[in-house]
């Protein structure tokens, strides 16, 4: 789960982040801020006579963090799996992985099962004969994996990724 650690790190930061913000505006908007009077301005006069004289900047901002707000949804819902086709297929994988055992510095691969199909994904390392791998899984891999999962007849896309 190595992958997903800085999905997990930047999710926690901006979760924290918005938390104390929420938070802060809770406790100023119920007057519960220690050591702080209730009619305290949190800008500086200049500032809030500036931006109070021209409503543009406001509405920019607003605009830049609905944006931002959406970026952050998004990313959350791929982080979560959503979007992705058919599910894992765990005995489709490991014959993957037989299949090209004598492929040497084999990187992820993984085999979706879904409504339209069979899904194979594979990264390999540059040095490894692509021309091989492909026949490999054209001959022999995919036939197997489609009997196993479904029948001869599933479409089947194999995404081979090769690594620099």
């Amino acid at each position: 789960m190595r992958q997903y650690a800085g999905n997990r790190i930047g999710l926690a930061v901006v979760g924290g982040m918005l938390l104390g913000l929420g938070s802060y505006a809770w406790l100023r908007g119920h007057d519960r801020l220690f050591g702080l009077p209730p009619n305290a301005k949190i800008l500086p006069p200049q500032t809030a006579r500036a931006l109070a004289a021209e409503p543009w900047p406001l509405w920019t901002l607003a605009l830049v963090l609905l944006l931002l707000s959406l970026l952050a949804l998004r990313w959350l819902l791929l982080c979560l799996g959503w979007g992705r086709r058919g599910t894992r297929n765990g005995t489709a994988t490991a014959m993957l992985f037989v299949g090209l055992k004598s492929v040497e510095g084999l990187g992820r691969a993984g085999v979706r099962v879904g409504e339209d199909g069979v899904r194979i994904g594979l990264t390999c390392p540059a040095a490894a004969d692509v021309g091989a791998v492909v026949g490999k899984l054209d001959q022999d891999i995919v036939g197997k994996i489609r009997r196993e999962v479904r029948d001869d007849e599933t479409p089947t896309l194999v995404r081979l990724h090769v690594r620099r």
